[in-house]
């Protein structure tokens, strides 16, 4: 797992459109980057939404949003337009960048224990280095408590 203070991972991924993204294109600003286990799913719908609803928030900060799942870019597309959300989502099938951020961990669900993406936000300063790691976030608070340290 990443520490505070240590510079983060870059990572080329494709965003909604298909267009590649790489986190050093974000020197310069603070990062909210946030891992998510699914598109359409009920906590990680309401994170998004949270996300969205606080996005002028982190604007008028100067602080970019990215979210990144294992989920394509078409399932991106489609959550992005229907909850209408204005910030960066990353598709990351093969773990590019989940893998290094160390938030593909074994979970449990449902008694079945298994491999999947722990809910975590990094802060990441103009730098590129990690200020703040949230493991395990609320969906709900996630956006506010962010706003909160920034």
């Amino acid at each position: 797992m990443l520490t505070i203070g240590t510079k983060a991972p870059d990572f080329i991924l494709n965003d909604k459109d298909g267009k590649s993204v790489s986190l050093s294109d974000f020197l310069g600003k603070k990062v909210v980057l946030y891992f998510y286990p699914k598109d359409n799913t009920p906590g990680c719908t309401r994170q998004a939404c949270a996300f969205a609803s606080a996005y002028d928030g982190f604007k008028e900060k100067n602080v970019e949003v990215i979210g990144i799942s294992k989920d394509s870019v078409s399932s991106h597309v489609k959550f992005a337009e229907k909850y209408n959300l204005p910030f960066v989502l990353l598709s990351d099938p093969e773990r590019k960048a989940i893998e290094p951020y160390g938030v593909w961990q074994e979970k449990k669900m449902c008694g079945k224990v298994g491999m999947g993406v722990v809910r975590t936000t990094f802060i990441i300063d103009e730098k590129g280095i990690i200020t703040h790691i949230m493991p395990k976030v609320k969906p709900d608070t996630n956006a506010s408590e962010i706003l909160e340290i920034i």
